[in-house]
């Protein structure tokens, strides 16, 4: 059987066994010799369970049980009458700490959602702080089973698991089972770049049964691509698309960490030209190899370490500039959202700035002219992200294809046949857009199935109808997911800012997005013109001001596309209005809304609200002020037409009653 826990036994063996024998069993399993501090907690933590445990009758318990794959471990399980609890010990500590309790709670969760054999169990976390004071609790449970975290001391801890025991009988369950039961876990973009990086693979930290495979998939049909170009001395270009959430960037990560292989000379890096991204990703690697690492790194190596993993694509694009004919060490690049990348005057205008006159190419052209270079093989993949160009300047998937038509016909072109969704093509016909290539077409680079809301997989589709005004397909897709992934409106901020509070579990992170546009929101306090720093806003937790948490600084689609949060409040301004029935795009200038009028604008108004409604994991509510008609910017007429459209779709209102 697999060992995933230091120690495991059933509760009348363990409380007749000696304290050296269970030690010993720990001592046996943990990777690291236990120092003088840990070897008393866990003398501390046994003596007392023993204690506590003599008195129930039958269960089982594992002592140190690793969550698969995340490496997290808990200090305790115990399964007794049917019920699991999950218990984290502070042996020594005083006070109940907030980071302990969050602790325990996201262990409960991670085991209720992603643990096979939890999933329809009660499930009730507690946290043990020896010498804190006594705390009476109120048995509650959510509606998922897992219940409110409950605090004990060395004292409370007998009575109160005693009380929970005689209060929460269910059916029995074979804990050996539980111990070796499947996790499919669907980590963060942030989460499953830490994973990847310590040398999992997609598989293994896909929930979806359905996404692993399509991620497993696509890895395995683009790893062939770049065998079968090494062999053969092509080079070949490959376009990964897929709906919002689904992995593609998971895909290219993945990619890139599996061939990050110098002394095979074919080293691979991810490229992305999204900034915050590129940081909190960079960072998260970093915190997460430092603490893996328990002092053995320092902080500068370990960055220096990431960045040759993951690159943003501006300074790779600058090191190759003219008057430079160098030849990238890089045999495989994975280009992320290479949808944004430049049209030929928006890279004309940068490169001014740069000194270089009479640019001529669209950043695609030169990105593959740079890989060109290599004389034997290369292979370039290029993540797209369907209606996610959000930007003056941004190409598209077209810029892409019309650089290799005219000027790198001789490469290899993959795609997948639904590729041909408006969203990629901007209405050009397949004929146009391949004309001329070496096309191959590959059903697998394409993936369809959302991994980031993983309560329900078609939210993406819901923000797909509504942002095209499909108004029957949108009222069906909420029906069908309000139950598990709640949407909610209001036009009280203060309700939003409550609710979300209110359905963040542990460390469940929230926060408040709003459009880059949305510049009449100032008033309460959403301040679309100041920056944020990404690392803090994604990374740091609940005491830190400039995180998330906090609901002060607002993150625009430009600081959230790529990346997600649990829940959300998406606050909507009138730059993205109905009129008449239709959206209609504004942009505020001076001290008025002005109409846009150019169709690739609107076209990124739209493809921003599009960023903002399919970056929550688990729910969002939707912020519409009621507007003042005093106020000219503010007329109540710019946010109830799409308060009303939104209502018409289903969408429930938060606390009626209680708004103001």
């Amino acid at each position: 059987m697999i060992q995933r826990s230091y120690y495991f036994n059933d509760l009348q063996s363990f409380c007749t066994q000696t304290l050296e024998e269970i030690l010993g069993q720990i001592a046996l399993h943990t990777p690291f010799s236990l120092d003088q501090n840990s070897r008393n907690s866990f003398v501390h933590e046994i003596r007392l369970l023993q204690s506590v445990l003599k008195s129930i009758p039958s269960g089982s318990i594992a002592l140190e049980y690793t969550i698969p794959r995340i490496g997290e471990r808990i200090d305790v399980v115990i399964a007794c009458a049917g019920i699991l609890y999950i218990l984290e010990f502070k042996v020594g500590e005083s006070s109940y700490p907030r980071h302990a309790i969050d602790q325990v709670v996201d262990y409960a969760l991670a085991l209720k959602y992603f643990h096979q054999e939890s999933y329809q169990k009660k499930i009730v976390p507690l946290v043990v702080c020896t010498h804190a004071p006594s705390k009476e609790f109120q048995l509650i449970m959510n509606p998922d089973g897992v219940y409110l975290p409950i605090l004990c001391n060395d004292n409370t801890l007998g009575p109160n698991l005693t009380k929970l025991t005689n209060n929460l009988c269910d059916d029995e369950f074979h804990f050996k089972q539980w111990l070796i039961s499947p996790y499919m876990p669907t980590p963060t973009i942030i989460e499953a770049a830490q994973a990847l990086y310590r040398g999992h693979g997609v598989k293994e930290i896909s929930r979806s049964s359905a996404g692993a495979y399509n991620l497993s998939l696509t890895t395995k049909v683009l790893n062939r691509i770049i065998e079968q170009s090494k062999q053969y001395h092509q080079k070949s270009i490959c376009f990964v698309t897929g709906v919002p959430g689904a992995g593609k960037t998971l895909v290219g990560l993945n990619i890139a960490n599996e061939r990050h292989q110098y002394d095979k000379q074919e080293h691979a890096v991810f490229l992305s030209g999204n900034g915050p991204l590129v940081a909190v990703l960079r960072e998260a690697l970093v915190r997460d190899e430092i603490k893996r690492c328990k002092g053995k790194i320092t902080k500068i190596t370990s960055k220096r370490k990431v960045a040759a993993f993951i690159q943003n694509i501006h300074h790779f694009r600058d090191t190759y500039l003219p008057p430079s004919e160098q030849v990238p060490a890089e045999k495989v690049t994975i280009f992320d959202e290479a949808q944004r990348a430049w049209t030929k005057e928006q890279t004309a205008k940068f490169m001014l700035k740069r000194h270089v006159p009479s640019w001529n190419m669209s950043e695609p052209e030169f990105l593959i002219s740079v890989m060109d270079r290599h004389q034997d093989w290369a292979v370039i993949i290029c993540l797209i992200g369907g209606g996610q160009e959000i930007h003056t300047g941004e190409a598209g998937l077209l810029a892409w294809f019309d650089a290799l038509r005219n000027h790198f016909p001789h490469w290899n072109v993959y795609v997948s046949p639904q590729i041909s969704d408006v969203e990629y093509t901007q209405g050009k016909t397949l004929e146009s857009l391949f004309m001329g290539l070496h096309l191959y077409q590959e059903k697998k680079l394409h993936l369809s199935v959302s991994l980031r809301s993983f309560r329900n997989e078609k939210v993406s589709a819901f923000v797909k109808s509504l942002l095209d005004e499909n108004l029957p397909i949108a009222q069906q897709l909420y029906s069908e997911l309000s139950l598990n992934y709640p949407i909610v409106i209001t036009r009280s901020l203060e309700k939003a800012k409550q609710w979300v509070q209110n359905q963040s579990r542990g460390t469940e992170r929230y926060g408040l997005i709003s459009s880059s546009g949305a510049k009449r929101l100032r008033q309460f306090g959403i301040w679309v013109q100041n920056d944020i720093q990404a690392e803090n806003w994604f990374l740091n937790d609940k005491e830190d001001v400039r995180s998330s948490y906090f609901l002060e600084e607002t993150a625009t689609e430009f600081d959230i596309q790529g990346l997600e949060i649990d829940w959300a409040i998406v606050a909507w301004d009138a730059d993205f209005r109905i009129e008449k029935g239709h959206f209609k795009a504004y942009n505020f200038k001076g001290s008025s809304w002005k109409i846009v009028r150019k169709k690739d604008a609107q076209l990124y108004l739209k493809n921003t609200y599009r960023v903002l409604l399919t970056r929550a994991r688990q729910g969002f509510v939707i912020f519409i002020p009621k507007g003042c008609d005093e106020d000219l910017t503010r007329h109540s007429s710019f946010y109830d037409g799409i308060y009303y459209y939104l209502k018409e779709i289903g969408i429930k209102e938060l606390c009626l009653s209680e708004e103001q």
